[in-house]
This record gives structure tokens, C-alpha cells and sequence, in this order.
């Protein structure tokens, strides 16, 4: 049985990121990671697509707009620090058609409310920037950039560890049991005490929420991404990001193109329903999640209003023809002979009973918990920053 100040379940970026402000915050304190799996970044961190987001598309005030900014000043600081390749390459955001123009324009508003350097461009200045994208005009972000988000979490750990902390791998949470006086977390890698608990489990958070005996108000569905890559032949098609402009109904921002740190150019997602929380192709299944999912009113009622969409995306799932059809609405030259299977996603999206899908950061707290319970797109940008809003409540209970 080990002894720490705090513990936290989850070694995802988010996960990370929060052990590490608590290092820097209470440096006389000591923090324990628990990592069901043997590294870290396995799951969500580790299929990111490794976008540094500006914070266009949220609604100012909300915590993914105020965490993104300032989560992601943050995060290029740390990667200068610490060595971390990165860049700030900017991205398009683009009308494909006059019926986008309005959707695209709301997102210029928002831009401008949250303070993001961007500009409307026309179809000419669009060419300039990425010859190969078509569209009747575009929003230019100068400032998003690209990082590989799985290198920032192993720098992490390594700090966790040299500030007297530590991260242990093969540790699923089985129960929590809270007192008085702390709380016992039970895992597959031993039994651990500690004064706090904060749960940072991403795909899994609903249900270690509900160990400690909390309601988390809402369920994770997990939808899968599948992606594509270029050829090196055809990274001549993409300089840099470009994405469509996203539906205002759907939380998904379509199918977009990403240049990686690495070279490398990303072309995807789709959002497809994954059978299980962790079932990266179409053909893995996990009975229990996908029972779970389709038994729980909250996704019959977000079915309902999305039936169509989730047809369209099964379907570019299972054609790949499909799949192109939809990335030449932004590049018409790329072609199925330009493109490679590249490895899935699974997006951890919190859905309310109502069929409501949770948009925006989700934390709760709780007599020696804290469950971070929603922590979609863009937490990994905003992770340092969301690390430290949740150092700012657990802390104060230190004293």
C-alpha cells in the first residue's frame, strides 16, 4: 500500500499535465499517477492528431475558449523550455460553397470575441495559402500550430518523477473508497492512500466518476476516427491545415487535412460510433460498452436527432470512395491512389440523458474528489492550463 498527497487516475495528457502543476504548485506535497495501461498517452493523447487549436471555434467565455488561449500560450512555452519540436503554422478554415458562408462567418465573430489573430481571405488570398484547397473564402488562424502531443506527455511524466512524484503503469482502478480522512483507490497495480483523488480518465472517467459516488450527469459514448495519410508523393497537396467549415449541429469538425510535426500530412476524421471504448477498427467489438451505449437513453435520443449524419459517416467508414468524395470538397485534386490507412482515433464524448451532447469542459467536484468528466477537443491544447484550474481547486484543500 503506497502513500501520496494526491492521486491521479488517468495518464492521458490532461492526467499529466495536472500531476505536473501540483508538483510546481505544492512542491512539498507528493503526487501519484495511476496508468492502466504500460506508458502513457495510450489512448486519447496518443491518436491526437497534434494540433496546437487557437480557440476560433468556442464560445467566448466558456472553458474551452478562456483554458485554449491560455492553455495554449502555455503549452508553447513548455515545448520551447523543454525541447519540444513544435510549430506555428497556421491553418485555413474554409467555405467550400456560398451555403457555408454564413456558418463561416459566425466563426470570424467568435474568432474576434476571443481575441484570435484571423482574417477573412477570399478565394484568391486562399491560393496563396494553400493552392490545392478549393473554396469561395476561408478564415486564415496565422497562429495555430502542430506539436506531437505524446512526446509532451513523456517530458511530463519525467517531471512528475524528478519532483519527487510517480507514475504507475498497469494500474486500473477498481473501486474508490472514500473517508473522513482521505480516500483508498484499489487498482490492479496495488492499493494506494492519499488525501485527494482527482480523475482524469478520459475514455473511462464516467465510470471511475461513479466509483467515488458521484453521479457524472452524463455518459461517455465513444465515437471512432478513422484517418488516412497522404503518400509523400502528395504532401505537395497540403502545406499546412485545412479544414472545412464545420456544421453548427454536429461537435465533429468534418474531415480536414493536418500536416504533422513530423512531415507527414493526416487526413481525416470521420465520427463513427465505436463499439467499445477502446475498439479501434470496425471489426473489434467490447459487448459490455457497446450494451452500455445502446441501452442508454441519452445516445436513443441523440440517435434520433442524428440518425442521417451517423448514416453518412458509417458509410465513409465503409467506402472508401466515400472517404475521398468527401476530402475533394476541400482538395478536388487528391485522388484514392494518394492515400494510406493510418491509425484511428476514439473521441471519450460525454452525452446528457436528454440526447444533449456535452460541448464544453466538464468538471465536478466533490468531498476529496475531483472528476473531470468531459475533456474533448481541444484539451490537449488547453491541458496545461486545465491542469492548473484543477490545482486551483484541489490545492486550497491542502491547507
Amino acid at each position: 500500500m503506497q502513500t501520496s498527497d494526491l492521486v491521479v487516475v488517468g495518464g492521458g495528457i490532461v492526467g499529466l499535465a495536472t500531476a505536473y502543476q501540483f508538483t510546481k504548485r505544492c512542491p512539498d506535497k507528493r503526487v501519484v499517477v495511476l496508468e492502466k495501461e504500460d506508458r502513457v498517452a495510450v489512448h486519447q493523447t496518443g491518436h491526437n492528431s497534434g494540433v496546437l487549436h487557437s480557440g476560433i471555434y468556442y464560445k467566448p467565455g466558456s472553458l474551452k475558449a478562456i483554458n485554449c488561449r491560455a492553455g495554449k500560450k502555455a503549452m508553447e512555452t513548455f515545448c520551447a523550455e523543454e525541447g519540444i519540436a513544435h510549430e506555428i503554422c497556421g491553418k485555413v478554415i474554409v467555405a467550400v460553397s456560398d451555403a457555408d458562408l454564413p456558418a463561416l462567418n459566425r466563426i470570424y465573430e467568435r474568432g474576434q470575441a476571443n481575441g484570435i489573430n484571423c482574417a477573412l481571405v477570399d478565394k484568391a488570398r486562399l491560393a496563396e495559402l494553400e493552392p490545392h484547397a478549393s473554396g469561395v473564402a476561408a478564415i486564415h488562424v496565422p497562429e495555430a500550430g502542430i506539436v506531437n502531443y505524446r512526446q509532451v506527455c513523456e517530458r511530463l511524466a519525467e517531471k512528475v518523477r524528478i519532483a519527487g512524484g510517480a507514475v504507475v503503469f498497469g494500474a486500473k482502478v477498481t473501486s474508490v473508497h472514500r473517508k473522513p480522512d482521505g480516500v483508498t483507490v484499489v487498482s490492479s497495480g496495488g492499493e494506494f492512500i492519499a488525501s485527494q483523488l482527482v480523475n482524469c480518465a478520459g475514455l473511462h472517467s464516467d465510470r471511475v466518476a461513479r466509483l467515488t459516488g458521484q453521479n457524472p450527469g452524463a455518459q461517455i459514448v465513444p465515437f471512432r476516427g478513422e484517418y488516412f495519410e497522404l503518400k509523400p508523393s502528395a504532401y505537395r497537396l497540403c502545406r499546412n491545415l485545412i479544414y472545412p467549415t464545420p456544421d453548427p449541429q454536429f461537435p465533429f469538425l468534418g474531415v480536414h487535412f493536418t500536416r504533422m510535426i513530423d512531415g507527414s500530412v493526416e487526413c481525416g476524421p470521420n465520427a463513427v460510433l465505436a463499439f467499445g471504448r477502446e475498439a479501434y477498427s470496425f471489426f473489434r467489438l467490447n459487448p459490455r460498452d457497446l450494451l452500455e451505449t445502446l441501452t442508454y437513453r441519452g445516445f436513443v435520443r441523440m440517435g434520433a436527432k442524428h440518425w442521417k449524419m451517423g448514416l453518412g459517416e458509417m458509410w465513409r467508414s465503409l467506402s472508401k470512395a466515400a472517404f475521398v468524395r468527401a476530402l475533394q470538397r476541400l482538395v478536388p485534386e487528391i485522388t484514392a491512389d494518394d492515400l494510406e490507412p493510418a491509425p484511428a482515433g476514439i473521441r471519450a464524448q460525454a452525452v446528457a440523458p436528454d440526447g444533449g451532447l456535452v460541448d464544453d469542459f466538464l468538471i465536478q467536484e466533490a468531498d476529496r474528489v475531483v472528476n473531470v468528466c468531459n475533456a474533448p477537443s481541444p484539451a490537449a491544447t488547453a491541458s496545461l492550463r486545465i491542469g492548473e484550474t484543477i490545482v486551483d481547486r484541489v490545492a486550497p484543500r491542502f491547507v
